[in-house]
C-alpha cells in the first residue's frame, strides 16, 4: 500500500523571498476579502480552484482581493480600458529596490516616510505606492501624463486613509519630459521606479495583447478584450521600450544629485546593451542589473546612480540614519 504524499502549496518560481505572493493563490481566503471574486472562481482539470486569467474582470477582481487582503486597502478600482498590472511582479520590483538601498546602507533597508520614491508613470492603478507604503513605510510621488490616470490614482489615495500624506500625484504636462517639471528644486528622491511602454506602435501593442490572450485561451484570438491591455501611453510610445529607456537615461543626468538610484524595468534582454552603452556615455558612476522572474516570464531592473562614494555617504548621513530595518 502506497500512501500519497501530502503536497504543500506550490511556490511561484523566482519571486523575491519577502514577496507575499510566493505561494499559489488561496482563493477562499481572497473571496472572503472580496466577495465579488466568487462568481469568477472555477475548477481546473485537476479539481483545484482557479480563475480565468483571460477574463479582464476576473483579473481585476483578483488584484482587488490581493490588495484588500494583503495591503489593507479599503477601496481600489481602475477606469475601463486602463492597465491592470500583476501585483506579485510589482511587489518584486519594490523588494529588489529595497535590497539595493540596503546594500548601500550597511545591509540595513532604509524605511519610513523620509524615504521617497518617484513612480514614473504611476498609472490609474497606483500599485507601487500601495505596496511600498505598506511594506516599507516609504513616501511616494507618482507622475503621469494622463489626467484620467492621475484622477484615478488620487481617488484611490483619498479613499484609503493610510495613504493620506504618503502619496502625492503630479501631472506631467509635457509628455517628452520624465523628470523635469516633476522633481522640484531642492527635492531629494531616494529611488525611482518605472514600467516603460514596451511597444513602438499601437498596432504592435494590439498584436501583443492578442498573443497574450491567445496563449491564455490556448486558441487564436482575433479581437482585443476591453480593459485588458491598457491605454496607449501605458503600452506604447515612439521607439518603444528601447527609446523610452534611452530618453530616461539622458534626462536623468540633469538630476544627478537629486536622486540616489534611478531605475526602470527592461522587459527585453536585447535592449539592455544599448541602455548600458547610454549609461556609460552619460557617465553613470554605478550600474546594476537585477534579474526578476514570475512563472515563465523573465525581466530585469536596470538601476544607476551618478553619485560618487563621498556623495553616497553624505546622502546616507542626511537621509537614511535612524530609518533602517
Amino acid at each position: 500500500m502506497h500512501l500519497k504524499k501530502k503536497t504543500q502549496p506550490q511556490e511561484k518560481p523566482k519571486l523575491h523571498p519577502r514577496n507575499r505572493h510566493r505561494e499559489r493563490y488561496d482563493l477562499k481566503y481572497l473571496v472572503a476579502a472580496c466577495p465579488e471574486l466568487a462568481s469568477f472562481v472555477t475548477l481546473n482539470v485537476h479539481g483545484g480552484e482557479t480563475i480565468d486569467f483571460a477574463n479582464p474582470e476576473a483579473v481585476k477582481l483578483l488584484n482587488k482581493a490581493l490588495l484588500i487582503q494583503h495591503y489593507d486597502m479599503m477601496y481600489w478600482d481602475i477606469p475601463p480600458g486602463y492597465l491592470c498590472p500583476p501585483v506579485p511582479g510589482r511587489a518584486d520590483y519594490l523588494h529588489n529596490m529595497a535590497d539595493l538601498l540596503g546594500s548601500y546602507n550597511f545591509g540595513n533597508i532604509p524605511t519610513g516616510e523620509k524615504i521617497t520614491c518617484l513612480d514614473v508613470g504611476v498609472g490609474a492603478n497606483c500599485i507601487y505606492p500601495v505596496i511600498g507604503t505598506k511594506e516599507y513605510g516609504w513616501r511616494f510621488i507618482g507622475s503621469d501624463i494622463d489626467p484620467v490616470a492621475v484622477a484615478s490614482a488620487n481617488k484611490i489615495i483619498d479613499a484609503n486613509p493610510r495613504l493620506s500624506g504618503m502619496v502625492e500625484c503630479r501631472l506631467q504636462t509635457n509628455p517628452t519630459d520624465l523628470f523635469y517639471g516633476i522633481i522640484q528644486k531642492d527635492e531629494y528622491i531616494d529611488f525611482t521606479v518605472c514600467n516603460p511602454p514596451f511597444h513602438a506602435s499601437m498596432a504592435a501593442a494590439t498584436a501583443g495583447t492578442l498573443r497574450k490572450l491567445s496563449n491564455l485561451n490556448e486558441k487564436k484570438i482575433k479581437a482585443p478584450v476591453l480593459n485588458f491591455g491598457g491605454q496607449n501611453g501605458e503600452l506604447w510610445c515612439e521607439g518603444g521600450e528601447a527609446q523610452f529607456v534611452g530618453n530616461m537615461i539622458r534626462q536623468s543626468r540633469q538630476f544627478a544629485t537629486s536622486v540616489f538610484w534611478f531605475s526602470t524595468l527592461v522587459s527585453k534582454q536585447s535592449h539592455l546593451k544599448g541602455a548600458c552603452d547610454a549609461l556609460a556615455k552619460a557617465a553613470a558612476v554605478t550600474i546594476k542589473t537585477i534579474p526578476m522572474g514570475q512563472g515563465n516570464k523573465t525581466s530585469r531592473v536596470l538601476a544607476w546612480t551618478f553619485l560618487t562614494k563621498e556623495q553616497q555617504k553624505a546622502w546616507r548621513d542626511l537621509r537614511w540614519k535612524g530609518g533602517a530595518a
